[in-house]
């Protein structure tokens, strides 16, 4: 009923708004920006430059001879980015009169801190600075330097963002301490089909060193991509076609290596893209492979990693009309470190169950073998006169399998196939509003083959509609969503189950000054238990219980409030970011005091609880070409009634760090703190805190179309012994200890 409430009140209201947004804007004779951005060193013209007008979210790409121009604009006051990472990001503000020409140039030069740009926090591109959630974006050059097998090793670190994980293989980010079912990985806007938020010995495969960029929204994500972003989203940008559709002439491509000592890291991966006309052809292929990492006690047995991928793409871009189809491959394999059985699960007779999982001191190693079909298609239409200035549709199959191996005997095959869809109608930016109305969904087929079949086969549906609408009140900013979701279970043999709900937010950006910004946003979200949760039942390694799923979970229902201050000026960055969440009727695991098959039985319940957090960065320039950079994160989870802290809450962390440049060489030596974590759930057990020092140097040399990076990082360099809180093997394996890693990339554009 309070959902139906909600519903009937937000839809009528939301359709009016849109309805005003659509109506075209009192007659005014439009005018024209252009300009032209170099190189600041030489003078050289630079290609493929990104040029951005904040305020009406369009963006074009400079020419061969460094030009850009945009034509119909509104007449205005605009703030314009010029954006071709790894170069200092350039903002100016331009007066474009009715009717008139406004010139704006750029020049562009290599310098520590960057414009982070993203397109996952409003479905449109913009500024970090200007999103209404808390946004990172990392481009190539920042993450090949961190490129692993697994997301989370990839992540880890950044602000709001721990790791999980079972070894190298199969780790997966925590934001903001929410994990598995509550933080979803998207792939160019669409789930990835894996299975890595069911299991903590599930891994979510990626080779970010063929990826154009990674973008983690921080807080409910829910109204554009689904209920199971409650704590966030990450997602992966494979290409520059996935952000800018439109035809280019032109060759552009990247090529990167990496070799390290520690863990016998060695990888390469290259990509290419070629325009012609209207038509755009792409492809990239790479792999990594890690062996047993070291630690200050010595080697984690059966650690290693491995991953290739391979993906090619076909794309027509006209003046009404588009289309871009490509097909994905992603396989490898990975150990599972061995962790002994606890005592009791020998006086409990379950001495041949355990050596059937490989999970006692003297069974074979476990490795993880996967593998991920993918193919999807993007098509659209283009209308000059509708207030609908364009209609987007993506579809994603995805194919996915991993078999648990034994030695080379076949333990468990888990299989899941997916299709999702998810269709925006654009609204044509207006001086005052902008925004989107879309639908989304989901068709997915899982089950689980072998020893340890925790579920019977699974059908699952997902229907939604959504929108998202910011409003322009002088400089003050609003933006209202909401989106209306149901998900269908159909379990062979079982009850069916659906769920509908709706999740809504609003918030505000006021100006303080010029140069810094409060923010305030109140969400109210929803979320249908995931299908582990309502039917597992029988041992689960991977998370280390015997679980036993509840076929009568709810829905959980949130209501989130977030204060954030931003400030950007020409020697200083910062923001801060306070959050609290109150979950009701939560789904946590509830260990029961009994032992099953040597494991400890947990059953899943539903209860209240709350997050409290602070999220902080800071950027200051002590010298033009030294800067000085902090980070600090910390959250507090627990149940509502009886205080209990949730289980594998990150600790508070924090990072000091400098970039130091001359000319084209930079330093970056860092320095990353943890507190220990006493705030303790059931079994678990007291983490110390630490200090890792990172030391990081290299040289980057820019030319007019092309981009050389070198990099050497020598990590953990003190050989310090730690470990992580979030790691569901923490007390059998400790971080990796002191390594060296270098890396090589070229990028041509």
């Amino acid at each position: 009923m309070v959902v139906k409430g909600l519903a009937r009140r937000f839809i009528p209201i939301f359709v009016a708004l849109v309805a005003v947004c659509g109506l075209p804007a009192r007659a005014q004779i439009a005018g024209v920006l252009r300009g032209r951005v170099v190189l600041e060193r030489t003078g050289e013209p630079l290609h493929h430059a990104v040029v951005l007008i904040v305020e009406l979210s369009r963006h074009t790409e400079t020419d061969e001879d460094g030009r850009y121009e945009f034509t119909n604009v509104p007449p205005g006051t605009y703030s314009v980015v010029a954006h071709l990472h790894p170069l200092a990001d350039a903002r100016r503000t331009v007066e474009v009169p009715g009717g008139g020409v406004a010139e704006l140039d750029f020049q562009m030069a290599i310098a520590p801190v960057h414009e982070e740009i993203t397109v996952t926090a409003s479905g449109r591109e913009q500024t970090t600075l200007e999103a209404f959630q808390a946004v990172t974006s990392r481009e190539l050059l920042d993450l090949v330097p961190r490129s692993a097998s697994s997301l989370g090793e990839v992540l880890d670190g950044e602000t709001g963002v721990a790791k999980r994980s079972y070894g190298p293989g199969s780790s997966r980010p925590v934001i903001r301490g929410f994990d598995g079912d509550r933080v979803l990985i998207l792939e160019d806007g669409l789930p990835t089909g894996t299975l890595s938020s069911q299991s903590g010995d599930h891994g979510e495969p990626v080779n970010v060193a063929a990826v154009e960029r990674v973008e983690v929204v921080r807080g409910p994500a829910t109204l554009l991509y689904g209920t199971n972003a409650l704590g966030g989203v990450v997602n992966v940008i494979t290409g520059h076609h996935q952000i800018h559709r439109h035809a280019h002439e032109g060759v552009r491509g990247f090529l990167t290596a990496s070799a390290g000592r520690n863990n016998a890291l060695g990888g390469a991966s290259a990509g290419l893209e070629v325009g012609r006309g209207r038509w755009l052809l792409s492809g990239a292929a790479g792999g990594l492979r890690t062996g047993d990492y070291r630690t200050p006690l010595g080697p984690v047995a059966n650690s290693h990693t491995g991953l290739r991928s391979g993906s090619g793409s076909v794309a027509r871009y006209g003046s009404h009309a588009f289309f871009h189809a490509g097909y994905g491959l992603h396989a490898g394999r990975y150990g599972v470190p061995p962790i002994p059985m606890p005592a009791h699960a020998w006086e409990h007779g379950d001495e041949q169950l355990a050596q059937q999982h490989g999970r006692g001191d003297h069974d074979e190693a476990v490795d993880l073998e996967f593998r991920r079909h993918n193919a999807h298609l993007v098509t659209g239409l283009r209308s000059a006169g509708s207030p609908f200035e364009q209609f987007t549709l993506h579809m994603n199959y995805t194919d996915w399998k991993h078999r648990e191996l034994v030695g080379e005997a076949l333990g468990t095959e888990f299989l899941n196939r997916q299709l999702a869809w998810r269709g925006v109608f654009e609204q044509r930016p207006q001086a005052h509003c902008k925004g989107s109305l879309g639908f989304s969904g989901l068709r997915r087929s899982y089950r689980i083959r072998g020893q340890e079949q925790l579920t019977p086969p699974v059908t699952q549906w997902a229907l939604a509609g959504f929108g998202l609408e910011e409003f322009s009140l002088g400089a003050v900013r609003l933006q209202l969503g909401g989106r209306i979701e149901t998900n269908r279970y159909y379990p062979q043999g079982r009850i069916a189950r659906s769920f509908t709900g709706f999740s809504g937010s609003a918030g505000a950006i006021l100006p303080m000054g010029s140069r810094s910004f409060l923010l305030a946003s109140f969400s109210h979200s929803y979320r249908a238990p995931a299908i582990e949760e309502l039917y597992n039942y029988g041992p689960h390694h991977g998370n280390l219980a015997f679980e036993i799923g509840n076929p009568d979970l709810g829905r959980e229902r949130g209501l989130g409030l977030e204060l954030a201050w931003r400030l950007r000026t020409s020697r200083l960055r910062g923001e801060l970011h306070g959050f609290a969440y109150r979950l009701d009727d939560y789904v946590y695991l509830a260990p029961t005091g009994h032992v099953e098959h040597g494991l400890t039985e947990a059953k899943y319940v539903q209860g209240g609880s709350r997050y409290l957090g602070v999220e902080a960065r800071l950027e200051a320039a002590l010298r033009a070409d030294v800067w000085l950079k902090l980070g600090f994160d910390a959250v507090d989870a627990q149940l509502r009634s009886t205080r209990q802290p949730l289980p594998r809450i990150p600790p508070a962390r924090g990072r000091i760090g400098l970039d130091a440049r001359w000319k084209g060489f930079h330093a970056r030596p860092e320095l990353l703190l943890a507190a220990p974590q006493s705030q303790l759930y059931v079994y678990e057990t007291r983490t110390a805190g630490y200090a890792a020092l990172n030391l990081g140097f290299g040289y980057l040399w820019a030319q007019s179309h092309m981009l050389h990076s070198f990099s050497a990082t020598v990590f953990n360099a003190t050989d310090r012994l730690y470990r992580n809180h979030v790691s569901l093997i923490k007390e059998h394996a400790a971080e990796v200890g002191r390594g060296v890693r270098l890396d090589y990339t070229i990028r041509f554009f």
